[in-house]
């Protein structure tokens, strides 16, 4: 089993994510993380979870060397983030969806390589977040919405060393 260790100062928007003895840079929520994360606090949630996929941008890369599944992206795809939409929520979904929802086919390519970290969705818990990613960070290192996001290279380095047993523990300093 790989664990993946991230780890801020409390109320810290930027952390490191390491994997056995390489540490990387990380941005997070733009409210830091949370031990009580709602759906739009912009908090990463703190806790151990699992990596359950991976889902790339076929048309700006190939494939990327990892043991986790993974799944190309169409621009048909997004991700449900209604608390109102109890069987769809926190849920991969086809577009058009008339509910809210993220768009997972992004312009500015934070999600060319988006790994699903298993966050409420065993099952879903309408309220209690969703679309809660590692995927690529902004130059800037400006906070996500409660994802946890790195450069590219240090991502496909991360990718390379997952697989389905795979475990991300978030956890303040």
């Amino acid at each position: 089993m790989t664990l993946l260790s991230v780890r801020a100062a409390a109320g810290a928007t930027r952390g490191t994510l390491a994997v056995g003895e390489r540490t990387r840079p990380c941005a997070l929520g733009r409210s830091g993380m949370t031990d009580s994360k709602r759906e739009g606090d912009g908090g990463t949630p703190i806790g151990r979870f699992p990596l359950r996929r991976l889902f790339y941008r076929p048309d700006r890369m190939a494939m990327p060397a990892t043991g986790l599944p993974a799944l190309p992206l169409a621009e048909d795809l997004g991700w449900c983030d209604d608390p109102g939409e109890p069987t769809q929520y926190n849920r991969l979904v086809r577009l058009p969806f008339s509910a809210s929802h993220e768009r997972m086919w992004r312009d500015d390519g934070l999600y060319d390589l988006v790994v699903e970290i298993g966050y409420n969705d065993a099952p879903p818990r309408p309220g209690l977040g969703s679309a809660i990613f590692l995927h690529l960070a902004r130059p800037d290192w400006s906070p996500t919405e409660g994802c946890v996001a790195m450069q590219r290279e240090d991502l496909l380095a991360v990718l390379a060393a997952v697989g389905p047993e795979s475990l991300i523990d978030i956890a303040p300093l």
